[in-house]
């Protein structure tokens, strides 16, 4: 079984839990999610079956959407409102103070990753680290938001739906707009509503995979209408197809000259979806400037 499957992951699974539920229900152990949610956070999470786990490194990579609730005038130690609270504060703020407030947030910025975190130092988790009483120096990371919209307003609360990059924590986000504010805050809820191509909308849940696993789902709908096909998750990667006469070059993992693929066009250096002459995609190629030669990077045969 090879392909990927957007799930809608629900509060109270860690992405590991989700990883192992599904091994179960699939019977099948080569699985991989592609970004890790908060315990408490919902929404899209990509995962990955079979040969198509060698897609996780690239799906890791894809911007994300999220739709979070900040809460002003609470400071907690893990940043969201499942820690213990360290501070509370009068929230004077307005909703025409809101826009200033968030607009210095938006573009490349460093951000030091919070210590109730999967980050890894010196073998050990910082959440594990954390429960201990132990904080270490972290080093700030570069992130980019592309768009912060306030959705809804309700102070002491509102709802953002923020457009950023990979390694990006919504949660130290909300706290460094509180603390910016003057009264501090933290996240209430996170809702993560597109990553890549995948979209909330299009997520299933694992009640539902069960129940189309068993054949007793209400919709009719089998395996095949939820498990995508690994191709369909590069689609930012321009499509070429190899000419007749080269499959058994493609299929043992050779370079292929860029007269042997059926799009005469500049190309530049960067990955390509390869299909071979039946059509059956092969794998992320790099194309080679200098060579004029197309070379695996990722195959998937």
């Amino acid at each position: 079984m090879d392909g990927i499957i957007n799930v809608y992951k629900e509060a109270g699974f860690t992405s590991f839990d989700v990883v192992a539920k599904l091994r179960g229900i699939l019977k099948q152990k080569k699985i991989g999610h592609t970004g890790t949610l908060d315990p408490d956070a919902e929404g899209v999470l990509p995962v990955c079956i079979g040969r198509a786990t060698k897609l996780c490194e690239y799906l890791t990579e894809k911007d994300k959407v999220y739709e979070a609730v900040l809460r002003f005038g609470v400071t907690t130690d893990t940043q969201d409102m499942s820690g213990r609270i360290i501070r509370e504060q009068e929230v004077l703020l307005k909703e025409g103070d809101l826009g200033p407030l968030i607009q210095p947030f938006i573009g490349v910025q460093e951000q030091v990753p919070p210590m109730y975190s999967a980050l890894k130092v010196n073998g050990r988790k910082l959440c594990d680290l954390a429960r201990q009483g132990i904080e270490v120096e972290r080093k700030p990371r570069e992130i980019e938001i592309f768009s912060i919209n306030v959705a809804a307003v309700s102070l002491p609360c509102i709802t953002i739906q923020v457009h950023c990059s990979k390694g990006t924590y919504i949660r130290t986000l909300c706290q460094d707009i509180g603390e910016r504010a003057g009264c501090g805050g933290c996240m209430q809820k996170l809702l993560r509503i597109k990553t890549g191509g995948f979209l909330l909308g299009d997520a299933i849940r694992l009640s539902e995979i069960e129940t189309i696993l068993g054949n007793t789902d209400p919709k009719g709908r089998q395996l095949a209408d939820i498990l995508l096909p690994v191709d369909q998750a590069l689609k930012d990667y321009q499509r070429i197809d190899a000419l007749t006469g080269t499959k058994k070059i493609l299929h043992n993992g050779g370079s292929l000259p860029k007269a042997s693929v059926r799009q005469k066009q500049f190309f530049l250096p960067g990955l390509y979806r390869m299909y071979d002459e039946t059509g059956i995609f092969t794998g992320l190629f790099y194309f080679d400037e200098k060579k004029g030669l197309f070379r695996p990077k990722k195959m998937f045969l």
